[in-house]
């Protein structure tokens, strides 16, 4: 007979050949052999009794399987810290802290003595020496739970003090005003949307006042008709100031000259900062609390302080980053324009001389993460056409852009530089744009 008259069963791919394609691949890394192995089968089988194409054997299989793990991306937004991508890309340093601490380890044993130890207190002494101001510290899972311990353990009952323009959303439909509600303390709102006074926040406070609440609205800006009150003017009221910095910078940086850091904070008189670990520290999730001995150990000893802590990865991750500086958000947010400018055309020509169409234009990228409103970072991406988004997208490894008049931008700024060849078989691998 001529190949029209071949039995089309001759043409389902073997079960090694299957198992060795990329993204059947990753999956027995995280589903294990033995249940993509039975995927695999079943879609084989499906051919066999021509419910399917033998050419969509590996889809079929692969549209089986039950989700796997996150997915592992190539951010080419432009956005530093992206929430959707899971904001800092952890360090080296870090990556390797916590697979180390995966198994045993010494979390809370002291192994010269035998006997039980601080909890974290490698990630706990690394934070204490890189804010020196901070007479204790403490850590918790997250920045939100970090401001919930402070409102519970410190005023339960009690008022707390913030000035309307700080009852912020902080995403998801998460409101600061509920959030705070939620722990037993009662909200006392003072000034207007747009100005608070000092005189405002001195007429409300009284005997039933816990502490004043101070908000970076890190994820928008108000302009034009408006004033706040500093915390150096705040801490004369004579009632503790915790100030939410959001963003968790530790210390000044001269790119981002009006993010509050927690070092001038704490100077400036506040008696409690908190911040998130996972913005522009570069570590894991993770909530900050930084400030007066006493106020930390009232926290650090309250009951809902056991629920809200960290486990054993997140103190291992979160030790090495304050112990490595050069995390990939400080790569990627004091990247030069100018190499990158180089570094984008060279993969341009890369791709280019594939016959791909090609361009490297101009990018504006942020910062992201709910840090920084309104900075701007010059930068440089690969312009392509809008189509490529749903390919690179969804493809091996996920490429995600951004889309803006009708082009798809790569920006490169917070793609490591060894991701550059797999950025380019990637859009190569983009079907008819040869």
């Amino acid at each position: 007979m001529g190949d029209g008259c071949a039995d089309p069963r001759r043409r389902v791919p073997r079960t090694d050949a299957l198992l060795a394609e990329p993204r059947l691949a990753a999956a027995v890394v995280s589903l294990g052999r033995d249940r993509v192995k039975a995927a695999v089968r079943q879609a084989q089988d499906r051919a066999r009794r021509g419910e399917i194409d033998p050419d969509q054997v590996r889809d079929a299989a692969l549209a089986a399987l039950p989700p796997a793990a996150p997915r592992a991306v190539l951010n080419a937004t432009g956005v530093v810290l992206h929430t959707n991508l899971g904001r800092a890309a952890l360090s080296d340093a870090a990556v390797t802290a916590m697979v180390a601490a995966a198994g045993h380890t010494d979390v809370e044993l002291d192994l010269q003595t035998g006997r039980r130890a601080r909890r974290g207190r490698d990630a706990l002494d690394a934070l204490a020496a890189a804010v020196p101001q901070a007479e204790a510290v403490h850590v918790v899972n997250n920045g939100a739970a970090a401001l919930v311990l402070a409102a519970t353990a410190l005023a339960a009952g009690a008022e707390i003090v913030v000035s309307r323009g700080e009852l912020v959303e902080i995403g998801d439909g998460f409101r600061l005003p509920d959030l705070i509600v939620s722990t037993g303390a009662r909200l006392r709102e003072v000034g207007t949307t747009n100005r608070s006074t000092l005189a405002d926040y001195a007429d409300a406070i009284g005997p039933d006042t816990g502490f004043v609440l101070k908000v970076h609205p890190s994820n928008f800006q108000v302009s034009g008709f408006t004033s706040a009150v500093p915390v150096r003017r705040l801490a004369d009221l004579g009632v503790p100031v915790v100030v939410d910095i959001g963003s968790g910078l530790l210390a000044p940086d001269a790119l981002l000259p009006d993010e509050p850091d927690a070092a001038s904070t704490l100077t400036a008189g506040a008696a409690l900062v908190t911040a998130s670990g996972d913005k522009l520290l570069g570590g894991p999730q993770a909530g900050l609390l930084l400030g007066r001995a006493e106020l930390v150990d009232r926290l650090r000893r309250h009951p809902l302080a056991r629920a809200l802590r960290v486990d054993k990865l997140t103190l291992a991750a979160l030790a090495a980053t304050l112990g490595d500086p050069a995390t990939p958000t400080r790569a990627a947010l004091h990247t030069d324009p100018a190499s990158l400018r180089e570094r984008t055309e060279r993969l341009r020509e890369a791709i280019a001389a594939d016959g791909h169409k090609v361009e490297v234009v101009p990018s504006v990228a942020v910062v992201g993460g709910g840090g920084a409103p309104g900075v701007e970072l010059d930068s440089w991406a690969l312009s392509l056409p809008e189509h490529y988004a749903r390919p690179l997208r969804t493809g091996e490894p996920p490429v995600l852009g951004r889309v803006t008049h009708g082009r798809l931008l790569l920006d490169l700024r917070c793609v490591p530089p060894h991701a550059d060849d797999a950025i380019r078989a990637a859009v190569l691998a983009v079907p008819g744009e040869h």
